[in-house]
């Protein structure tokens, strides 16, 4: 067992990459949509090396015992000594079986999605962006809106295109300290790895904070905070006409 062991793990990771990728949307939980072609042939690429691998080994086995077999006819490679030597190497370091660890879990119980761990991890961003005018929105009520649209016009939006409208955003609850609540998403560039954290501060519901990790779709108009551009503009604040709770989506990150 211990020869086909890198074998073992070289199709275990594959396999794991490709049950993420090929036959789930679960990678979404670590990396943009985008990459999707490059993991499943890299999966496929990882299986097919443990395959051949495998298979070499097996053949140079046979091999060796056949001529091994052959050799005691002959020549026992027996020393001066009269003591019979054997070429039998090891299978390498046990502790590299450990590594099927990460493989096995990847494989059986993938990690979930970033939540409100993450996001309270990050602290209040500060006013970077320079305050501007943006393009008007799209005609009709409710507009939807990702929670880092929303964000951007409501700190940064000199001609105030929020007011007046009625936006609708969906994302994960995350509770503040003070007892407020907000409906959250994390945006990513590339993967997890590189997430930071966009939330809206969610007032007048009458009903209450959902519980966290709760993903909900939130309706309601910009209640306008502090001076833009600004940390006191931070973060933005909606107050709510409805709340509906909702199945995480298939993407739970928001692009940059």
């Amino acid at each position: 067992m211990r020869r086909y062991g890198s074998s073992l793990l070289l199709v275990l990771v594959g396999a794991a990459v490709l049950r993420i990728s090929l036959f789930s949307e679960l990678y979404l939980r670590y990396v943009q949509a985008g990459l999707r072609p490059y993991l499943v042939v890299s999966g496929a690429v990882l299986v097919l090396l443990g395959v051949a691998m495998a298979v070499v080994r097996r053949t140079t086995h046979d091999e060796h015992e056949a001529g091994h077999e052959a050799g005691h006819d002959d020549d026992d490679a027996d020393d001066e000594d009269g003591h019979h030597h054997h070429g039998h190497g090891g299978g390498g370091p046990r502790i590299a079986w450990l590594l099927t660890l990460p493989a096995l879990a990847l494989l059986l119980f993938p990690p979930p999605a970033l939540g409100s761990y993450s996001a309270e991890r990050e602290a209040a961003r500060t006013a970077a962006q320079g305050v501007g005018t943006f393009p008007a929105l799209p005609a009709g009520n409710p507009v939807a809106l990702t929670l880092a649209e929303f964000s951007s016009r409501a700190i940064y939006d000199s001609g105030r295109s929020l007011k007046g409208r009625t936006v609708r955003m969906t994302g994960f609850v995350t509770h503040g300290d003070d007892g407020a609540w907000y409906v959250t998403r994390l945006l990513v560039t590339c993967c997890a790895a590189d997430a930071s954290t966009s939330k809206v501060e969610v007032r007048g519901d009458a009903d209450g904070a959902p519980p966290v990790d709760t993903w909900v779709t939130v309706t309601g108009t910009w209640h306008p905070k502090g001076k833009l551009g600004t940390d006191a503009a931070w973060p933005a604040v909606l107050d709510v006409s409805s709340v509906k709770r909702v199945k995480q989506p298939a993407d739970p990150y928001e692009q940059r």
